[in-house]
């Protein structure tokens, strides 16, 4: 019979945030493999957990995946655990349980610390719908047009950013959005520094300009307003599909997207899509 895979979320910042059953899962799982070897040590320490450590991570997910299975398979139980936060969220951790679902392993999530959860809970934006967009490619082309396909999204959007990128990140935001455009900009969640800065897109782009940004932030940013005025032509809403389709989603996905925002028929872009 094979083990259970255990996703345990970490703490982001302040390891009071570390739940007992997280503390529980990680002294009973066989071995823990992690995002970084040296910083679960620390969290292993603080708690007195010992425990076999294996590393996996974005450059080795593919063969440490297949090792891992390899254990699962063999009747062992791993507890996946990243830096900070919920594995498989925005993580290679997606990979391992997609094979593990793929070979019939039980995966089990242990909840706890989400930043992105946390910055859309304090931003005082509508948090009934939301999509969480992660780090945005440094890429210059696919950046852009990642961020024009979601022009008119009318959900919140969440984003993660580094400090040193923080600026062009805004600049960007603030370009195809509108200077107006609401924006909480959360920093150091949980941490000692905690700070939630709740403006605008243009107020936000220039205030770091001016002032170089520490610690690292969660974007939250208000959705488009619904139109008022006149409608997305059906030309329009089919550069927005074979825009979404050139990030990775597939053509009918992206034409249900699209028709969910716009009010265009998914059958009619989903055809024209195909036919250009």
């Amino acid at each position: 019979m094979s083990g259970t895979l255990y996703l345990v979320a970490t703490p982001i910042g302040n390891l009071g945030d570390f739940s007992p059953r997280a503390v529980e899962t990680l002294e009973n799982a066989d071995f823990i493999a992690a995002e970084d070897t040296r910083v679960s040590i620390k969290l292993l320490n603080h708690f007195n957990i010992k425990k076999p450590l294996v590393s996996y991570h974005e450059h080795n997910h593919v063969s440490a995946g297949q090792a891992i299975l390899a254990r699962l398979l063999a009747g062992e139980s791993c507890a996946l655990v990243t830096d900070a936060g919920t594995p498989a969220v925005s993580d290679p951790g997606e990979d391992l349980v997609r094979l593990c679902a793929e070979n019939g392993v039980t995966v089990l999530s242990i909840p706890g610390c989400c930043a992105a959860v946390n910055a859309l809970a304090v931003s005082g934006l509508p948090t009934g719908r939301f999509t969480f967009e992660g780090f945005l490619t440094v890429n210059k082309k696919s950046r852009r047009e990642h961020l024009d396909s979601l022009r008119g999204e009318r959900r919140t959007m969440i984003f993660h950013e580094a400090p040193h990128k923080l600026a062009a990140t805004l600049a960007d935001l603030r370009d195809t959005f509108g200077p107006d455009r609401q924006i909480a900009l959360c920093r150091e969640l949980t941490k000692l520094h905690e700070e939630t800065r709740r403006t605008t897109l243009g107020e936000a782009a220039d205030y770091y300009a001016a002032n170089p940004p520490k610690g690292e932030f969660v974007l939250v940013v208000a959705g488009a307003q619904q139109e008022t005025g006149a409608a997305v032509t059906l030309e329009e809403g089919v550069e927005q599909v074979l825009a979404l389709r050139e990030l990775g989603m597939r053509l009918k996905d992206a034409a249900r997207e699209v028709a969910e925002h716009t009010g265009l028929s998914k059958n009619e872009l989903y055809t024209a899509a195909l036919n250009r």
